[in-house]
């Protein structure tokens, strides 16, 4: 049976899309979020500008595309993830939380993302951070609220603690000191104890429920 030969301009489109996508990551990793100008964006991908407005339609829905390819909770809401939530979404409470802590710590283009999001009020960063809300009210109300019941908030604010501390250790280690309440969060065996403190903490909300 013959190969299906992919259509060269679908093929080159696709190319053109990925590296202007890469153009905004680069940017954003070397300049920060100023340098998102679209002239910038199209040089450093070595295209003329026009493009962008071909395939993304604007400035603004190119970078709200890349930062969907960068956010972790956008990109976990697409993936296929198989938990058991017979516990209550406890097992998934500390694969989500872990893992978003190490994501943010291997990418700094994330890093510059959160950053951006609370240094400025932009209506493209909002609109995802209210697609992020509405992705875990979903979990919230189908996995975990059934299980709290009357004590349900209370969960939720110990999951904000938790969330908002994953961000802002890796942010406080990455642009200023590497040390936190006497912690090496720049060791492996500081990680670790983070790591366990997590895990632990939702142990202990589950077990008082």
């Amino acid at each position: 049976m013959a190969r299906k030969v992919v259509q060269g301009p679908i093929r080159d489109k696709e190319k053109t899309k990925q590296k202007l996508l890469g153009a905004v990551g680069k940017i954003l990793r070397t300049k920060g979020y100023a340098g998102l100008k679209v002239s910038k964006i199209a040089a450093v991908a070595g295209f003329d500008k026009k493009l962008i407005y071909e395939y993304f339609g604007s400035t603004d829905k190119l970078i709200d595309e890349y930062i969907r390819t960068q956010d972790y909770w956008s990109k976990m809401n697409q993936d296929n993830i198989e938990v058991d939530i017979s516990d209550g979404g406890k097992e998934l409470s500390k694969m989500a939380i872990l893992n978003q802590y190490e994501q943010i710590k291997k990418n700094k283009e994330l890093q510059k993302i959160i950053l951006w999001g609370l240094s400025e009020s932009k209506p493209l960063l909002k609109k995802i951070a209210d697609e992020r809300e509405e992705m875990g009210e979903l979990l919230f109300k189908n996995i975990v609220d059934p299980h709290f019941k009357e004590k349900s908030t209370r969960y939720r604010a110990i999951a904000a603690l938790l969330v908002s501390g994953a961000y802002y250790l890796n942010l406080y280690t990455a642009y200023n000191a590497s040390t936190f309440c006497g912690i090496d969060l720049k060791s492996d065996e500081g990680r670790n104890e983070i790591e366990k403190a997590i895990s632990e903490i939702i142990d202990f909300a589950y077990s008082e429920r």
